[in-house]
C-alpha cells in the first residue's frame, strides 16, 4: 500500500494567488477612493469582486454602482504596498484597528499614484495602471455567511464590464484586440505575499483554439461591417 502524498491541512487563509486590482471607486464627498484586493475574478465580461461589507469601497458600490477595476503589474508593487493598511473609512473598522489600518482620505497621493477620468462610469482609472476595466454593479450579496470560518462579515459583487483601456505595449503584434500573455505581467498576491509570474513554460493545447470563439459578438460586427463595405 502506497504512503498517503497528500497532507489534511486547514489554513487560515486561501489566497492561492490572485492578480492585485486597485479598485477605484467615488467617495460620497466626490473624492476618489482606492483600494487594493485581490479576490477577483472573471468569466466572459463579467467579473466576481469578494470584499469585506465594512469597507468604504462596499458602501461606494452600494451607493454609485460604479467602479473601475486597475490591474496592477510587477513594476506596481511598491505603490500596492503603501495602500496595504490604509482605509477610506473615517471610522475605522475594529478588526482593521487590530490589523493596524489607518483612515486615509487621499490614497492616491499615499501611494504616488495618479487618477485619470473613465468613460462610461464615474469612477477614477489609475494612469499607472496597463490594464484599467470600467464596470457596473449588477448584484450584491452577502458572502460565506453561514461559514463559521469567516473572521469578518463579507459581500460578492458581481460587475459587468462596459469599456477595457489596455497599454499598447501590452497587445499582440498580430492582434490589436488581444492581449499577449507574454507581455503581461501581473501583480499577484499569493498568501499576503507579493509574486508576479514566469517564463511560459510550454504550448497549451487550449490556446490553440482562436479566441474569437469566447466572443461571438465580434463576428458580427464583422458580418455588419462586410455587408456595409459591400
Amino acid at each position: 500500500m502506497h504512503a498517503p502524498t497528500h497532507l489534511d491541512i486547514e489554513p487560515a487563509i486561501h489566497y492561492w494567488g490572485t492578480p492585485v486590482v486597485l479598485v477605484g471607486t467615488r467617495n460620497p464627498d466626490g473624492s476618489a477612493n482606492l483600494a487594493p484586493m485581490s479576490s477577483a475574478w472573471w468569466l466572459g465580461w463579467s467579473c466576481m469582486l469578494g470584499l469585506d461589507a465594512s469597507s468604504q469601497t462596499t458602501e461606494n458600490l452600494q451607493r454609485t454602482g460604479q467602479c473601475v477595476l486597475n490591474l496592477a503589474d510587477a513594476g506596481m508593487v511598491a505603490a500596492v504596498d503603501r495602500l496595504a493598511l490604509l482605509t477610506g473609512s473615517a471610522a475605522v473598522p475594529i478588526h482593521k484597528q487590530m490589523l493596524g489600518y489607518r483612515h486615509e482620505a487621499d490614497k492616491f497621493s499615499a501611494a504616488g499614484l495618479t487618477a485619470q477620468a473613465a468613460v462610461d462610469v464615474d469612477a477614477p482609472r489609475v494612469r499607472e495602471c496597463q490594464v484599467q476595466l470600467e464596470a457596473s454593479v449588477v448584484d450584491m450579496r452577502p458572502f460565506a455567511a453561514q461559514d463559521p470560518r469567516m473572521p469578518v462579515a463579507a459581500c460578492m459583487v458581481e460587475l459587468r464590464l462596459s469599456r477595457v483601456h489596455v497599454a499598447p505595449e501590452l497587445l499582440h503584434p498580430s492582434d490589436n484586440q488581444r492581449i499577449d500573455p507574454d507581455r503581461w505581467h501581473p501583480l499577484i498576491m499569493s498568501f499576503r505575499q507579493f509574486h508576479t509570474v514566469g517564463q511560459r513554460l510550454q504550448a497549451s493545447r487550449l490556446a490553440e483554439t482562436p479566441e474569437g470563439f469566447y466572443a461571438p459578438w465580434r463576428r458580427g460586427k464583422r458580418r455588419a461591417a462586410a455587408g456595409t463595405a459591400a
